[in-house]
């Protein structure tokens, strides 16, 4: 699959830094609090550029925000991409799937 755009042009409502698991939870709670459906941006997650614990951070991140929006009973439809951002971090952008139509991405 091939876009037609770059995940940075999407429109942030909010910038986290993660640098380890420990963080992960706190940044997918105040997500949820936020909500994905209800804004018209998305979430951007700065990560460090080691590859497994980034690799493991955007695991856990995923899961605990599908977790989070289950039990919150939102809609769980939350598109991602990942990508380097630059040398030393890897960038997770996050956002509802019908928010990213609405937007014409």
């Amino acid at each position: 699959m091939t876009l037609d755009f770059h995940p940075s042009q999407l429109p942030i409502l909010k910038t986290f830094e993660i640098n380890d698991e420990s963080q992960v939870s706190d940044a997918a709670s105040e997500m949820i609090k936020l909500g994905f459906s209800n804004q018209k941006s998305a979430f951007k997650v700065l990560m460090t550029n080691e590859k497994e614990l980034a690799k493991k951070i955007g695991f856990l991140i995923v899961n605990e925000i599908n977790f989070g929006l289950r039990k919150t009973k939102q809609e769980r439809d939350v598109m991602y991409w990942v990508y380097h951002h630059d040398k030393s971090r890897y960038t997770m952008v996050l956002i509802s799937s019908k928010v990213s139509h609405e937007l014409g991405f």
